[in-house]
């Protein structure tokens, strides 16, 4: 199967991983998570966040997500996010299901929820008439392909924590944020203020697996519980930590994280020189365009990728490149370009 711009979702798993699980599998393990390779790959987690980060594995991001959320809520509570943020347009309801919280959803300019847009929800803080803000979440990278600096995370940490309330990551993307600012993962998480975080694995190489990791001390609690009754804990754990093992206990994850934004930096300007307006300055490795909805039928029949909004006779795209695009996929897309904006003949 031909490599798209659609996902890094659509990827295949890097090798490395793939030789992680073939280990894993030899013999008989403890299940649920008593094992070596679990324990090899918390360590390897925690390499990246703070060795006193309490961390524990998942199977997908919503699972990732929705019980962090839950061990940071309680009912009547709510979490702010940006309008586009995957808590609020991609989990199917998820988190309102399992926390049974509210989410406040904020219209942001580019995908960023900055403290001016998080301040007029909290005038309700006291008031029982109305769901009470308790997490700030922001996603890294935000969905709009752009990247919260160090500073614009402990902003947002700093009015959270002054509020009574925690900042949550979904970082799905973390690791594009880290290479595309080349910085650790601390710098953007735990030094800045982050309380909880969902820690991505799947759109960076590996056949599946995600972690929560709660950075503050004293948060985790009764979440293990929360992950068991949320249908996350997995039976034979030792093939989610073998993979973390193998990928962030290693050099493997950055360099897959640093080709997927290369590549995106290579698309964006090729867009731009066949005459694409891009909708935001591309950070990490997703590219975001603005097309006429005739050359958009025309590129997808060169290579699929998901249409984001549609503006009038126009509809904003989303190409994003994963761990394995190369060049030639990039090259091939763009020389397809120029005939197709000039539309129908």
């Amino acid at each position: 199967m031909s490599r798209t711009f659609a996902s890094d979702n659509n990827s295949g798993a890097h090798p490395c991983a793939l030789i992680a699980l073939a280990d894993a599998n030899e013999g008989h393990a403890h299940a649920y998570g008593d094992d070596p390779w679990t324990a090899r790959g918390m360590r390897a987690v925690r390499s990246h966040v703070g060795e006193s980060a309490e961390v524990f594995f998942v199977f997908n991001g919503t699972g990732a997500n929705v019980t962090a959320l839950s061990a940071l809520m309680r009912n009547g509570d709510a979490v702010v996010c940006a309008a586009s943020a995957h808590i609020a347009t991609d989990e199917c309801g998820a988190p309102e299901r399992f926390t049974g919280c509210k989410v406040l959803a904020v219209p942001t300019r580019d995908g960023k929820l900055r403290p001016g847009d998080v301040e007029p929800l909290l005038s309700v803080l006291g008031v029982e008439h109305h769901a009470q803000p308790r997490v700030i979440s922001i996603s890294q990278v935000a969905e709009t392909g752009v990247v919260y600096r160090p500073e614009e995370v402990r902003a947002l940490a700093d009015l959270a924590h002054a509020k009574g309330m925690f900042l949550h990551m979904d970082g799905a993307r973390i690791a594009n944020a880290a290479a595309a600012l080349g910085l650790p993962i601390a710098a953007l998480t735990t030094d800045a203020g982050v309380d909880a975080l969902s820690f991505g694995g799947t759109k960076n190489g590996l056949v599946f697996g995600e972690a929560v990791c709660f950075l503050t001390p004293g948060l985790a609690g009764r979440f293990a519980f929360e992950r068991k009754s949320g249908a996350q804990l997995c039976s034979k754990m030792r093939y989610v930590g073998a993979q973390f093992a193998a990928v962030y206990g290693s050099s493997v994850w950055h360099e897959m994280a640093a080709s997927a934004n290369a590549k995106a930096a290579r698309l964006a300007a090729g867009a731009r020189d066949a005459g694409v307006e891009l909708v935001w300055e591309p950070e990490a490795n997703e590219v975001f365009a603005s097309l006429p909805a005739s050359a958009a039928v025309t590129l997808r029949d060169v290579s699929d990728f998901y249409d984001w909004e549609t503006r009038g006779d126009r509809v904003i795209v989303r190409w994003v490149c994963s761990w394995d695009t190369t060049d030639e996929d990039i090259d091939r897309f763009v020389a397809a370009m120029p005939e197709a904006l000039e539309g129908p003949r």
